[in-house]
């Protein structure tokens, strides 16, 4: 077995030496390749990377960085069998691949194959909300997505057209997820880490404008364009939950408008408002342990439903069509013009 692990990034200078090492001392006795696939980083990410054995490949204009186009360009690139997925502020558990390779062989009906995500840290109040929700990345056995990445078939992934949609500035990994169930597929979670994970140490409300500023919070306006007139379309409405909240939500901000607009006494409408807000504000903060929490996931309420018209009516490209790209480092061999031959990884190459 074969495995290609993708490794996407985008100005991780602080963290891609170790997510390659990692991902090389993974494929210990594993016939593979590493590929980092660059969505265009201002920093060292790329410099650093290019001082190992690894493919390294950058997207080039008109292209532009989506979360979609990282793994779609390393895909591009891949040449076996499996693809495993690793964001560049990852380190792979050492054996998780051996278990996801057993697990594929044995079971020809999963697509993909992934475990647990371990986040190292949770001081930003939105890794801490997502420790403490126990969403998708924390089910064990049959799933709908691999969030954060995972080992997936080539075969499968050749099957639905392509392996990320370089339109989508968030929930590709749903995207993908559904276009392989609605084929047929299965995806899996072991009830083991996948990788250990260290996010965004950014300021929780900073991080929230920062992703309205490079249109990640448009992702699921975008899943809905890109799943119009699918044979999956109504099965995802159904299975993304957040729709009905950003629905709530849309009627919350009506029903506020309609007072401050149809009330005679401007005074009275303004106070019910904001006591509808305090309300809300006040049901959450008991939910989630906190006043600090409960303000944040109400903010992140608006942001996410405000950015959702504006994701569904973006323009689209072919999402199967080839991404403009360079190549900036290539393992030793290759650079001369050679096909690369196939590795085996040993300990030592980390």
């Amino acid at each position: 077995m074969s495995v290609s692990i993708v490794i996407k990034t985008l100005n991780e200078e602080k963290r891609i030496a170790a997510t390659v090492e990692h991902a090389l001392a993974a494929l210990g006795g594993i016939q593979g390749e590493v590929i980092v696939a660059d969505s265009g980083s201002s920093d060292r990410t790329v410099a650093i990377a290019s001082g190992y054995p690894v493919l390294v490949v950058q997207i080039a204009p008109p292209a532009l960085p989506s979360c979609g186009i990282g793994p779609q360009l390393g895909f591009q690139h891949a040449r076996f069998d499996h693809i495993c997925l690793l964001d560049g502020d990852m380190l792979l558990d050492d054996g998780f691949l051996a278990a996801a390779l057993a697990f594929l062989a044995e079971n020809p009906e999963v697509a993909g194959v992934t475990g647990h995500i371990e986040e190292m840290l949770v001081s930003s109040l939105e890794y801490a909300r997502r420790v403490q929700r126990q969403g998708p990345e924390a089910r064990t056995g049959s799933i709908d997505r691999m969030n954060g990445g995972g080992l997936y078939r080539r075969s499968a992934i050749e099957q639905v057209g392509h392996f990320s949609d370089r339109n989508l500035h968030g929930h590709e990994e749903f995207d993908l997820g559904i276009r392989l169930r609605s084929a047929g597929w299965r995806l899996h979670r072991l009830d083991r880490r996948f990788v250990q994970h260290f996010g965004h140490t950014l300021n929780s409300y900073l991080l929230l404008v920062r992703r309205w500023k490079n249109k990640y919070l448009q992702g699921v306006g975008e899943l809905l364009r890109a799943s119009w007139r699918r044979p999956y379309f109504f099965q995802l409405l159904r299975e993304l939950p957040e729709l009905k909240l950003w629905g709530m939500v849309y009627l919350w901000w009506a029903f506020s408008i309609a007072l401050l607009l149809w009330l005679p006494d401007r005074t009275l409408a303004l106070g019910l408002v904001l006591a509808l807000l305090a309300g809300i504000v006040g049901l959450m903060s008991l939910r989630k342990g906190g006043l600090g929490m409960g303000l944040y996931t109400v903010a992140a309420w608006f942001f996410h439903a405000a950015a959702l018209p504006l994701g569904f009516l973006r323009p689209r490209r072919a999402p199967a069509a080839p991404i403009e790209s360079r190549i900036l480092h290539q393992p030793e061999g290759a650079a001369s013009g050679e096909a690369p031959q196939p590795q085996v990884f040993t300990k030592a190459s980390s």
